[in-house]
């Protein structure tokens, strides 16, 4: 399931400096994004984590990343409570993991569809996959 998020922002101005060709993919994903139920933008890991806590295991949302070198983070209700995971954004692609798109929407839905079959182990959930 998916955390609904408040109204949604404006377009964040703390990103580095991008080419043209990435500012298009950037803001063309962030419009999307910014039409999502799941898009939460500047939050902290510590209040997505007090979100998520309350909620089923498999909720997620998107919400601006507090480290530097990334954009988004995703943080989700794992069975040992919430987990958040960076977004990277590298020469035009959204990136998680082995999974990679010109939109950070459609990576979640790659992301979402492989996991059935292929479950995902990151070093920050421990020994639990995320399905």
């Amino acid at each position: 399931s998916v955390l609904p998020s408040p109204a949604p922002p404006a377009l964040p101005d703390r990103f580095r400096m991008f080419r043209s060709c990435e500012w298009e993919v950037l803001e063309r994903s962030l419009n999307i994004l910014q039409a999502s139920d799941f898009y939460w933008g500047p939050l902290s890991v510590g209040e997505a984590h007090a979100k998520l806590q309350r909620e089923p295991v498999g909720t997620y949302l998107v919400r601006d990343s507090s480290q530097g070198n990334c954009l988004f983070s995703l943080s989700v209700r794992m069975p040992t409570g919430p987990v958040s995971l960076r977004i990277s954004f590298q020469e035009g692609y959204f990136r998680l993991k082995n999974w990679f798109s010109d939109c950070v929407v459609r990576l979640l839905e790659l992301v979402v569809a492989g996991t059935r079959n292929n479950p995902l182990h990151f070093d920050e959930m421990g020994g639990t996959p995320l399905i």
